[in-house]
């Protein structure tokens, strides 16, 4: 017999039909800020997204690794977490795991709140996707303009970056805010951090990432 091995689940998801744009927006702000869930709301759908430990842990040690890759290269990042993002034109909205400014962050530096209607949509958002479906996603940040999105689902990290010819994403093999990355590299190091330690791990990413500039 052989054994199955199930990935660990990463999120528990409640999904509300007939929900309106009205409906939505009055219990975004009635929840405020303080809150561990993730909204999404497409097509009358609400869904309610609360991240477990597997999903944190993976979108929080991705994280420190494209804070080590801005560093090394001098560049500023802006962060803003799961940021909600939401466009009353299309009456759609998302919260991604994580967002970041890096070629428009000099258009964000002095801001805490963004408005989409003004501001220009994150360069990159990350989507952990451990037990899936975030890929009906895609469309709301087509929408919204997004240039990059990474979605790591515990094993692949994928690399969506939008056509807006077509307004729609394609499967890439290069990030376009890191062009030069090995992207499988990611993966390995997140099973690494876990028989090593994420700060020994992290300190050896940046030092062999210096090595190579």
């Amino acid at each position: 017999m052989t054994a199955v091995i199930s990935k660990p689940r990463g999120e528990n998801i409640v999904r509300l039909n007939s929900v309106s744009w009205t409906t939505f927006n009055r219990l975004l702000n009635e929840l405020g800020n303080k809150r561990n869930q993730r909204l999404t709301y497409y097509d009358n759908v609400l869904e309610i997204m609360s991240p477990l430990g597997v999903h944190e842990n993976n979108n929080r040690f991705i994280e420190s690794l494209i804070f080590v890759i801005a560093d090394e290269l001098g560049l500023n990042l802006k962060k803003f977490g799961s940021l909600t993002l939401k466009s009353n034109q299309f009456q759609q909205a998302v919260e991604p795991d994580s967002c970041y400014y890096l070629q428009n962050e000099p258009k964000v530096r002095n801001k805490q709140q963004i408005d989409l209607t003004n501001d220009p949509p994150p360069d990159l958002v990350l989507e952990i996707d451990i037990t899936g479906g975030s890929l009906h996603k895609l469309p709301i940040y087509a929408n919204l303009g997004v240039p990059e999105i990474w979605r790591y689902d515990g094993e692949k990290l994928t690399v969506f970056i939008l056509k807006k010819d077509i307004n729609n994403y394609q499967e890439v093999d290069k990030s376009l805010a890191f062009p030069f990355l090995n992207l499988s590299v990611i993966p390995e190091l997140i099973e690494q951090s876990l028989i090593d330690g994420e700060t020994a791990v992290l300190r050896g990413f940046r030092n062999s990432f210096k090595n190579s500039l």
